[in-house]
């Protein structure tokens, strides 16, 4: 199993970012895909979720300016990011769970900052 995440980087206060997770290794339309993130001195959190049949899940907040998706034809799960806020800088990581369990890529920087 592999998750490559890319897209991060700079963005001011109300920009957007869309991250890319590239996956292989697995039949990656049958399985749920997430994003969490770790901002610096604290805990991971979740982000939001996709189940491999339909249904979106979101943290309260990210709900209304952040959207999962995923394209099956390209192993793909992406996460658009819009209003970005300085609270959403952190680490974005992406996550697949086979089998009951969780595998991550490496993630990719996000900093909101003026």
């Amino acid at each position: 199993v592999q998750l490559v995440e890319s897209g991060g980087g700079l963005v001011q206060p109300g920009g957007s970012l869309r991250l890319s997770c590239a996956a292989s290794g697995f039949t990656f339309r049958s399985y749920v895909m997430k994003w969490d993130r770790q901002a610096p001195g604290k805990e991971r959190e979740w982000v939001a979720d996709m189940p491999p049949h339909g249904g979106l899940n979101y943290a309260d907040s990210v709900k209304g300016r952040f959207a999962i998706s995923r394209d099956n034809t390209k192993n793909t799960v992406y996460l658009q990011m819009n209003s970005l806020k300085p609270e959403d800088t952190a680490v974005y990581y992406c996550g697949a769970l086979i089998f009951n369990k969780w595998y991550w890529g490496q993630g990719t920087q996000v900093t909101v900052s003026s």
